[in-house]
């Protein structure tokens, strides 16, 4: 329907009953009775409310095309966010050709679960291995690069790491980390600054999470201190190898989540080495024969692997 009037809509709704109404976009319809503009708080709220009592009583799913900010939140009222079920985020890099489908609320389900798909000529496809994708282009024997294991949703996802030193030339260094957590990042240098005598304080340092991915769980922290390491000695770490774990501040390595689902990603994708934090190699035994863990109970053994 080329229509902006949410009453005329309901009562077509009411009287065709579809098995599936889009509203493209909410910011777009308005309330005649109502004398705000289209694309206001009030008109955006309310027009929410009448399509959610026209779907509930009905029981017609209804998806809601909201646009987003700079900031990239739903514009409009956060009161939007708590009338609907569930809040879906698609998002991409504007240069790159695959797009994530992410659930920030879901009233009925799991909010970890991801969607990877790719954009092509003939609109989108799903990417079936999201891992085969994220390490495709890898180059061999680069200094700075590692490659991770993460769990999104109920599937495991291998994710590589770049990280780039080099000298500064400004009175302080530069730090630029994209998809992983600055103060985070900040963080693991301040504990190899500490801990292992590696001084960054004249080098700018600059992390990258390749395919447009955001990565926020503890278990990269290990995959990116030996990325930093790698990349202020020029050490490459070997191709064949997956690394995770959390790194405290007392540059101990913690044990993580679910590794057993991580090392088996990593077997099938070919990677014949584990770097694992040495409390989860009992959980692995039935693995040790498909693939050599190693395990570390602190950063600098993981740093002594780099030769």
């Amino acid at each position: 329907m080329a229509e902006t009037d949410v009453q005329a809509i309901c009562n077509y709704i009411s009287s065709s009953r579809p098995d599936l109404v889009m509203i493209d976009s909410i910011q777009t319809m308005k309330i005649e009775e109502l004398s705000s503009s289209c694309g206001s708080i009030v008109q955006v709220r309310e027009s929410a409310n009448m399509l959610l009592g026209v779907g509930k009583s009905l029981d017609i799913p209804i998806i809601i095309v909201g646009h987003v900010n700079k900031g990239g939140e739903i514009a409009g009222p956060k009161v939007l966010e708590h009338i609907v079920d569930t809040v879906l985020y698609f998002e991409g890099e504007r240069n790159q050709a695959y797009r994530i489908l992410r659930a920030v609320k879901n009233r009925y389900g799991s909010t970890n679960e991801i969607g990877v798909f790719e954009m092509t000529e003939k609109g989108l496809t799903e990417v079936e291995n999201p891992s085969a994708m994220l390490l495709s282009g890898r180059m061999s024997g680069v200094s700075g690069s590692a490659i991770t294991c993460v769990i999104e949703g109920t599937r495991p996802i291998l994710a590589e790491v770049q990280a780039l030193v080099t000298a500064t030339g400004f009175g302080n260094p530069r730090r630029m980390s994209t998809g992983f957590d600055y103060n985070r990042f900040n963080l693991i240098l301040a504990v190899l600054e500490k801990r292992e005598g590696l001084f960054f304080s004249s080098l700018d340092a600059y992390l990258n999470i390749v395919g447009g991915l955001r990565l926020d769980e503890p278990a990269v922290d290990l995959a990116v201190a030996m990325a930093l390491v790698s990349g202020v000695r020029d050490f490459p770490i070997p191709d064949d190898m997956v690394v995770f774990g959390e790194v405290g501040l007392s540059g101990e390595v913690r044990s993580v989540s679910r590794i057993l689902e991580r090392v088996k990603e990593a077997s099938r994708m070919g990677f014949n080495k584990c770097v694992v934090p040495k409390s989860c190699v009992k959980q692995l035994a039935s693995v040790k024969n498909d693939v050599e863990i190693i395990g570390v109970s602190t950063l600098a053994g993981a740093i002594s692997l780099l030769k």
